[in-house]
């Protein structure tokens, strides 16, 4: 055998010439039988929780009509003098999830800048 036509695969003597692309591997990060995607529509569970067009205009009006309750008045007040995490503690005692009282400071938050940036 000439050496420089062979070649070590595991320890084994192959032949170049012999030697192919392998394209379908049983090991690795590539392993498996080669496939194209089919490309799948998503689901109508994935879409679930986002606020349509027509929920939004309603609840910005609802909000422009009611306007605010009094513990998110009080809760505006404690954010205008920066007690963030006085205010963050008391939304929680009244909403009664850490989640949801997190995404409703927010919310008054933006509130407030948005008074801020109208009075300018």
């Amino acid at each position: 055998m000439n050496t420089q036509s062979t070649s070590f695969e595991f320890g084994i003597p192959v032949l170049k010439s012999k030697l192919k692309m392998v394209e379908e591997m049983a090991v690795g990060l590539n392993k498996g039988h080669r496939v194209t995607k089919i490309a799948v529509k998503p689901r109508p569970s994935r879409r679930k929780g986002t606020t349509s067009k027509r929920v939004r205009a309603i609840r910005e009006l609802m909000r422009e009509v009611t306007g605010f309750a009094p513990y998110e008045k009080r809760v505006m007040e404690l954010l205008k003098v920066g007690r963030d995490k006085r205010a963050l503690k008391f939304i929680k005692k009244r909403v009664g999830n850490h989640t949801r009282s997190k995404r409703k400071r927010e919310e008054l938050g933006r509130v407030l800048q948005q008074m801020r940036k109208a009075q300018h």
